[in-house]
C-alpha cells in the first residue's frame, strides 16, 4: 500500500466521521492544484534546508482558507519532506470518497466538444451499464479525427476513426492472396 494511500485513507475516515467529506474533497483538489501550478512551493517545502517551524508558518500563511485537515495534511507532509505526495493524496481520497458514494468518473476524449444531449445520453447508457453515477468529462483532443474515446472504470473503449482504421490495416495485412 502507498503512503499516498495511507494518508488518503486516514484523512477520508476522519473526515467521514467529523462529517465534512464534501468540503475536505473540495479543499484538496483546489490545494492540489495549487500546488501542481507551483511546483517551487512544493520543492521550497520539502527541503531540509527550512526548519520545520518555518514551514509550518509558511503553510499557515498559504492553506488558511482550506479546512484545518487538509492544511494539516500539508503540514505533516512538509515536516516529513514529502509535499510532493500530496496531489496523489487528492486522487486518493477522491477514489475512496467517490467508491463510498457509488460515483464514476468517465472521460469521453472526442475530436469536438460533445453537446449536452450526447454527454447526457452516454452518461445515461453508462450508469445503466455501471450501476453508478456518472460524472463526466469531455476531453478535445485534435488528433481525433472521428468518433471517441470513452475511459472509465480503468476500462478504455476506442471507437475513433484512427482505431477503426488500424483494425482494417491489420486485417488487410493478414489477408492471404
Amino acid at each position: 500500500m502507498s503512503a499516498a494511500l495511507n494518508y488518503a485513507e486516514a484523512l477520508f475516515s476522519l473526515s467521514e466521521e467529523m462529517g465534512n467529506s464534501d468540503k475536505v474533497l473540495s479543499d484538496l483538489n483546489v490545494t492540489a492544484e495549487i500546488l501542481r501550478t507551483y511546483p517551487e512551493y512544493v520543492k521550497l517545502m520539502d527541503t531540509p534546508a527550512i526548519s520545520v517551524p518555518e514551514k509550518i508558518s509558511l503553510a499557515d500563511t498559504a492553506f488558511s482558507s482550506v479546512e484545518e485537515t487538509v492544511a494539516n495534511v500539508v503540514k505533516i507532509l512538509a515536516e516529513k519532506h514529502s509535499v510532493y505526495l500530496f496531489p496523489e493524496i487528492a486522487r486518493e481520497y477522491s477514489s475512496l470518497y467517490n467508491d463510498a458514494r457509488g460515483i464514476c468518473n468517465a472521460e469521453i476524449i472526442s475530436a469536438v466538444e460533445l453537446t449536452d444531449s450526447q454527454i447526457q445520453k452516454l452518461k445515461e447508457k453508462l450508469e445503466n451499464m455501471t450501476g453508478k453515477a456518472i460524472v463526466i468529462k469531455n476531453t478535445v483532443d485534435k488528433t481525433v479525427l472521428g468518433g471517441i474515446k470513452l475511459r472509465y472504470l480503468g476500462r478504455e473503449l476506442d471507437g475513433t476513426l484512427k482505431a477503426r482504421l488500424s483494425s482494417i490495416e491489420k486485417s488487410l495485412k493478414n489477408t492471404i492472396i
